[in-house]
């Protein structure tokens, strides 16, 4: 099954229009006067009513997008707040930056504790511009295209299957993103080794591969949507900064490596990155999984 010319004007519409109200029109909400700084909430980069004001367009993006891409608005409509979100993930600085603006022990892990929570902000983010989509949905539905329909699930298993997928994707994007988001690499007597500082466009390919393998494996062998790998995406970093972050761990990065090393690649990451190329991979990885069962059931 291939996309067809007008899927994938579909597709690029919906992307453009989140690229639009929130990749550029939102940001001068998290833009800082200096050039490159990293953006993050712990900086002050986004206020309480900055943040009010991106939802608001974030749901506007979904609302707008789920139009064009009618009948598909549901499943294509999602693609605008991370595909905005996307412009300001790869504008700012990285991770190193952000830690040298904390230089002591203390304001790292002042640091590191609110980058554990801080996911779940951009992960709202994304959830209104979905909602977004819903409310387009509930002022012009449109019918379920028949490809889409699929056997209901039995009720028995629906909660198990879905904590599965749940930690299933956190552990398969946490390993994953270790193996593609690589760095220079250096034995540690104590940490075993220390992985400098990914570039933007290792992180961004990595995130793409690691969720949409997530994805896939959710979607052939639990016949599960996207929602779980995404809801992974904000889980992944507070998974990281528990087991990777520990005080006795940034002692010893502190007192023996530059700045630019980290004990694991996924600290690495700022929040805003693994969410939205989080979702960005997942919502893919669905849809590859979906194409190859629909290629296993016409090949014969």
């Amino acid at each position: 099954m291939e996309l067809s010319w007008l899927m994938k004007l579909r597709i690029v519409v919906s992307a453009a229009v989140g690229v639009f109200l929130v990749g550029i029109c939102a940001w001068p909400l998290a833009a800082s006067p200096e050039p490159f700084a990293p953006l993050s909430m712990h900086t002050g980069a986004i206020s309480f009513w900055d943040g009010l004001i991106l939802a608001a367009l974030a749901f506007l993006s979904g609302l707008v997008a789920y139009f064009p891409s009618r009948p598909w608005g549901r499943e294509i409509g999602i693609l605008a707040v991370p595909a905005g979100l996307a412009v300001w993930a790869v504008r700012g600085a990285n991770m190193t930056a952000l830690l040298q603006l904390n230089p002591t022990l203390a304001q790292r892990q002042e640091l590191f504790s609110a980058l554990k929570w801080e996911s779940f902000f951009w992960l709202a983010i994304v959830a209104v511009g979905f909602a977004g989509v819903l409310a387009g949905e509930r002022i012009s539905p449109s019918p379920e295209p028949e490809k889409t329909k699929e056997k209901p699930k039995p009720k028995s298993d629906k909660y198990l299957n879905a904590a599965i997928a749940l930690v299933g994707s956190v552990l398969i994007a946490q390993f994953c993103i270790n193996v593609f988001a690589q760095g220079i690499e250096i034995p540690d007597s104590k940490l075993g080794s220390v992985m400098a500082q990914p570039s933007t466009g290792q992180i961004v390919f990595a995130l793409l591969v690691s969720f949409a393998i997530a994805a896939f494996v959710v979607k052939k062998f639990l016949n599960l949507g996207y929602i779980w790998p995404i809801i992974s995406s904000a889980l992944v970093t507070a998974f990281a900064v528990s087991i990777y972050i520990r005080e006795p761990i940034l002692q010893h990065l502190g007192r023996n490596w530059p700045v630019v090393f980290f004990s694991n690649s996924v600290t690495a990451i700022l929040p805003v990155q693994m969410v939205t190329f989080g979702t960005l991979g997942s919502i893919w990885g669905y849809w590859l999984a979906f194409r190859y069962n629909y290629w296993r059931e016409h090949e014969n």
